[in-house]
Formats: C-alpha cells, structure tokens, sequence
C-alpha cells in the first residue's frame, strides 16, 4: 500500500492555530478544526464535498430551498428558504414555481429578487453566460441534473421545467446556492478573484476574511432576514486540519473549541477529561463505489460483488472505530423502513463468499486481486487510511482477495464522481473509496438511476438495474406518498441484491469539543445549523 503526507497541511494548520489562539480572546468566537486538506473554496458554492456546504455553504449563501434541521429526532427534510413557497405545477409535472421571499439583501445591500436567480443559474446552468464559472458548475450539475430550463415570471416568481417529472425536486434545489452578481462585478468579473473580496451571499454569516491553505473567518450577518435564525456566535474560525491527531492536539491545548472525526481511541480520555463528544445517526454511507461500466473490471460481474460484500468484517470495523459507526448493508440501515425486504442479508459468512467467487472464475489459485482509489482524509471519509486497511485485511483473510490501493489527496479522488470509470479520475481503478449521503430519493436516484451516468450525473460506476430504473420511473411521476414508500422499498431491494457499492459501514458522526461549546445538538444530517451555538 503506498500512503503520503501532507505536510504543507500541517504547517498550515499550525499556522492557522496562531491566529486561533489571537481570536480566542474575542467574545463569543467558535473555532472549528475541519478535515480538510484546504480551505474550501469561497466563491458561493465550495468544494470539499459535504464538509464544505456544512461550514462555508449554506451559513454564508443559501438557496431557495433549505435543510430543515429543526427536529434532531428524525432525517432532516427539506422547508422553504429564499422562496416563501413553491408548488409543482398541477397540470404539468415537470413545471415547478417557485414564489421569493421579499425585502431580503445580499450582505453587500444588494437586492434579492428572480433576476439574481436568474443571474445565479446562468452561472451554473449556461456555458456562454458571462458569469459562467466552469468550477462552480461542474459540482452543480454533478448534485443537480434533469433541468431543463428556467425563466423569470415576475420579479418574485421563478420557473425551473425539469427534463421529466422528478417528485423530489426541491431536494435538488438545496443545492444551487446564490451569491450577489454585485460580488462579480466588484471583482471585475473574475471569479478567481471573487474568492478574497469576499463574495456576499445571504445567510446568518457572511465571510469577513480569508487566507488560502490557512483559514476563513466568519462573522454574524445583524441584518439576516429571518430574526428567528440569527447568529448567537459573533465569530467562527474554521482551520483545515487534515490528520486527526493534529485535530485532537489542537483541542486538548485549546487552541480549537471543536474538532470533526476525533480518533477513535482518544474518545475515552478525551470524555474523562471533560469533552463532549457528540454522536448520532445521520444519513451516511462510507462504502467502496465499483467501477460496474468499466470493462475488464472484475467488479461487473454481480457475484463478485455479493461475494465482496459477504467478505467483510464490519463488526470488527465497528470495534476499530469505537463504536463511532455501525454496518452497513445496503445503502440505507435495516431499520429504516424503506429498506424493504431483499434476498441477500450481508454479513461475514466467509463460505458463501468464496463459493461466490469459485462461481465467477476465482479461487486459491486464481485468486481475485482488485485496485482502489482512496483518500488520506476528506469530508465524510471518518479514518479513510486505518479503515481502508482494515477492509484489505479482512478481504485476503477471509476469501483471499487481493486489494491494492491507490492514495490520493480528497478533491483529486472526489473527481471521481464527475466522470466515467474509464477516464484517468478513476485512476484506473475498479473501485473508490468515497462516503456519500443518503437522506432522501434524490440521493439515491443520482447514485444509481442510470438516466445519472457520469459525467450528466453522479452514477460515477455507471452501475444499471433494469428494475430499479423501473420502480423509480414510477416514483418520480408518483404524487401519493404511500406508493412512493413503496415504490422506494422496491427500488432499495434492487441496491442490496445488485449491489453497485461495497457496503461497509455507517457513520454515526462523531465530532469532540470543549466545554465553551453550547446548545449544540446534532442534526441527523450531513449540515448543522450553526446560528443556534453559543461559547461560554
């Protein structure tokens, strides 16, 4: 297994720890060590996955659909945002009508209307636009295909039409942020300089300073539109901080208040010394994603992969991670009524596994050697490195598959998503390493509908399943939320069954922080309402 370091990360962690320290002295600021290699990007629609929609996305720039977070007890869905309300259209289906709020401002005093909208999808969604930011809209179309076309009715009234009926729409809109077209301009039309203004948008913060590789400093937005949802915090630091065992030095010294994905061996001592550690469900899978469409691979063949998914030891993961995840088998947990009723139940059961691999063609003699694309960290990875080697361990040892690993930095291995699986992204590899959400039908239809192949969509393994394609063909059209429960149980029997991924574990989130931190309860979803915390 090659590994690498990276010790620019840690320098500039170091660093960013100094200007930490200097903010600490300042009321009410939060600083967040993230597991990231950089800074997410600052222009209104970061990278760095999940990770950086949670910390420089939707607290600074928000969309005309929001998360709703409110209720810690179940997934979170989704509520009106920059619109007040929106409505599929009755007569046709794939019209949907979105009505904005009004006497909302950009942080820059710019106004928010359908023209910024406007402006803001000709951004992502029109390549001869001359705000077209070819970054931006890559990650975009990957989260947000099937739009068609959209257009201003009125000043407050904007259409999108959708290339067929999509029943979840407004799950896809949560994720095209807007940002002021006034941002641009000021930059003279330049996005790589928009980044350092920095750019406005219209959440509870807005970006007060950045420095690229080190930190970015939000600060509260007094004029946020919604009274109910503004900050408590005056500040938040957020410092990149790659390698755990930084993260967990920057929080026993006190240089950071809070810290993402705490090595789960210091999780012990860390609470004896009177951290809190915080941990939930919430709707993620940390899975190996096969290359199903590239040919030669041996991962085409479906009894490989049910044989692979019979060769793992997740509660043995499970005990390495302690206890900071659960299995997985499937894409959502059993317990989650839509999991329905497949014929394969995935545990270790070595015997079935080698009997499925004896049927494809691959024993002790010819045995099954496979290459894998991972991460040495990133949003959502938890241990990428330690897992990662625990699951080749667990392969040759219980069916003697022979895994090698190819170990790239995250938003290298993330561009794996946006392309096919013979393209060089996928580094050559008939599977990669990257954990993905699974909060609502529109997770699952970008993963795995095949109308979603890479590069359109996020089918990256460009894995297809007649019947799945067929249930969801019905949901996306389905108005009654019964026979879409059951059209999804269908469609989830089909992900288990035909597995596209290896399914290894759910994570249970797990962040650690000082006693400073308050009134923080996890949300069960990838993004967190960070107006709501206080530090003492």
């Amino acid at each position: 297994m090659r590994t690498s370091r990276l010790a620019g990360g840690v320098v500039a962690a170091a660093f960013a720890l100094t200007t930490g320290t200097a903010l600490a002295q300042q009321p009410r600021t939060l600083r967040i060590a993230m597991t990231a290699t950089d800074v997410p990007t600052t222009t209104g629609l970061p990278n760095n996955g999940f990770e950086g929609l949670r910390f420089l996305g939707y607290p600074i720039f928000e969309s005309l659909v929001l998360w709703d977070l409110s209720n810690p007890q179940q997934n979170a869905g989704v509520r009106p945002g920059l619109a007040e309300r929106y409505e599929q259209d009755a007569n046709d289906p794939k019209i949907w009508r979105f009505h904005l709020r009004r006497n909302v401002t950009f942080h820059d005093g710019t106004p928010f209307n359908a023209d910024a909208v406007i402006w803001n999808f000709d951004r992502f969604f029109r390549n001869d636009s001359p705000q077209f930011d070819a970054t931006g809209s890559a990650i975009v179309r990957g989260r947000v295909p099937a739009l068609e076309s959209y257009r201003k009715v009125d000043d407050f009234t904007v259409e999108m039409t959708t290339a067929r009926p999509l029943s979840y729409w407004p799950y896809l809109v949560t994720y095209i942020l807007l940002a002021s077209p006034q941002s641009w301009e000021t930059a003279g039309r330049d996005w790589g300089r928009v980044a350092a203004l920095p750019p406005a948008g219209t959440g509870p913060f807005r970006l007060s300073r950045f420095v690229p590789r080190q930190s970015a400093e939000l600060t509260r937005h007094d004029g946020y539109w919604d009274a109910n949802g503004r900050a408590r915090l005056d500040r938040i630091l957020l410092l990149p901080m790659p390698e755990a065992n930084t993260r967990l030095a920057a929080l026993r010294s006190g240089q950071v208040d809070w810290i993402e994905v705490p090595p789960p061996d210091a999780i012990p001592s860390l609470r004896s010394a009177g951290f809190t550690i915080s941990t939930g469900s919430y709707p993620h899978v940390w899975p190996w994603t096969f290359a199903t469409g590239r040919d030669g691979s041996p991962v085409q063949d479906v009894r490989v992969r049910q044989a692979l998914n019979y060769c793992v030891d997740r509660e043995g993961m499970v005990q390495l991670v302690n206890g900071t995840a659960e299995p997985a088998v499937g894409f959502l947990k059993p317990n989650d009524p839509a999991f329905g009723s497949p014929q394969n139940r995935y545990r270790l059961d070595p015997a079935r596994g080698r009997a499925l691999l004896a049927e494809a063609g691959y024993n002790a003699q010819r045995p099954l050697t496979i290459k894998v694309g991972i991460s040495n960290s990133g949003s959502g990875q938890m241990l990428p490195l330690p897992m990662n080697e625990f699951v080749q361990q667990s392969l040759q040892e219980h069916c003697g598959v022979r895994v090698n690993f190819e170990v790239v930095e995250w938003n290298t291995l993330l561009s794996a998503l946006r392309f096919t699986p013979m393209q060089p992204q996928w580094l050559g590899a008939d599977a990669v390493n990257i954990s993905l959400y699974s909060s609502d039908p529109s997770a699952m239809a970008r993963w795995f509908l095949s109308a979603n192949f890479s590069p359109a969509g996020s089918n990256n393994g460009h894995w297809r399943d007649a019947q799945f394609d067929a249930a969801f063909a019905q949901l996306e059209v389905e108005r009654d939320p019964t026979r879409q429960a059951a059209l999804l149980r269908t469609a989830h029997e089909r992900l288990v069954d035909n597995p596209p991924w290896l399914w290894i574990v759910h994570d249970l989130n797990p962040r650690a922080m000082s006693r400073r931190v308050r009134n923080f309860t996890p949300a069960q979803s990838w993004f967190q309402d960070l107006a709501r915390i206080e530090v003492q």
